[in-house]
């Protein structure tokens, strides 16, 4: 397993040595520690994460459908009952009902991650000497676009699967008229870019604010705490707004596109 740094730079990760990395306050954007594993390189800071973010997720599923019950359900159950009926809302609003209840699954699990990888990092920032240790996932353009081109990849397979390869082609890409296909065919990537970059662009940019706020507040000690905290709680009750929004928006887009591929157009 291979260590090395690296920088951000353009949202392009460069590989550098350690006299190539700027001095501490040089950059507003962060170094962390890159190993490959199979070949793949990850961010620690990232890597560390999303293995948080698994974690999070199956307590909570198994605190919540712990001692499941019909007649008196505990508040955990009541909490995990309330997230799936606004998946379904959601699911339902994309899929005509005969069909919504078999991507509810898929709702729930995008959901509970997108909104747990958009959380994770806002509680603290972690740094060792120069190098960064945890920020959320979503903030990292791999991650966004790897999630959106798996959800695109797995619309056209649900597609094929649901239509067959004849009707998939037809209904996706040749009605209701034939000319419309070069468009189609660019949609698909315009779908998968938007799809990624809106969210990253949310997180990304509400993280680098909360670096600036911290690194106000500890500019001069305590004289700028008094400036640095108040603005530092506002940010981060927005940031968990603006947080939950493009969790939101991220599974209505995914559940739209792929009623585009698993229902027929009705013309």
């Amino acid at each position: 397993m291979d260590l090395c740094h690296f920088r951000e730079d353009k949202c392009q990760q460069n590989f550098i040595d350690n006299s190539q990395l700027p001095k501490k306050g040089g950059s507003l954007l962060d170094e962390t520690i890159v190993f490959e594993l199979l070949g793949i390189s990850f961010g620690l800071n990232t890597f560390l994460a999303i293995l948080a973010t698994v974690a999070i997720i199956t307590v909570l599923c198994v605190w919540t459908s712990h001692n499941l019950s019909v007649d008196k359900p505990n508040k955990p159950q009541l909490l995990m009952e309330t997230i799936i009926e606004f998946v379904r809302g959601v699911v339902g609003g994309a899929i005509d009902d005969k069909g919504a209840q078999n991507y509810q699954l898929l709702g729930l699990t995008l959901l509970l991650f997108i909104f747990t990888s958009n959380m994770i990092g806002l509680p603290l920032i972690l740094h060792v000497g120069e190098l960064s240790l945890w920020r959320s996932p979503t903030a990292d353009p791999i991650v966004c676009l790897s999630i959106a081109l798996l959800m695109i990849l797995l619309s056209h397979f649900l597609g094929i699967t649901e239509q067959g390869m004849k009707g998939y082609v037809v209904n996706g890409y040749l009605e209701p008229s034939a000319f419309l296909f070069p468009i189609k065919l660019v949609e698909e990537f315009t779908n998968a870019l938007t799809l990624a970059l809106r969210l990253y662009g949310n997180i990304f940019a509400g993280e680098v604010l909360l670096g600036l706020i911290a690194n106000l507040a500890n500019a001069k000690g305590v004289f700028t705490w008094v400036i640095g905290l108040p603005l530092q709680m506002v940010w981060q009750g927005f940031s968990v707004f603006i947080g939950a929004i493009q969790s939101y928006i991220f599974v209505t887009l995914t559940m739209v596109y792929l009623s585009h591929k698993v229902e027929k157009e009705e013309i």
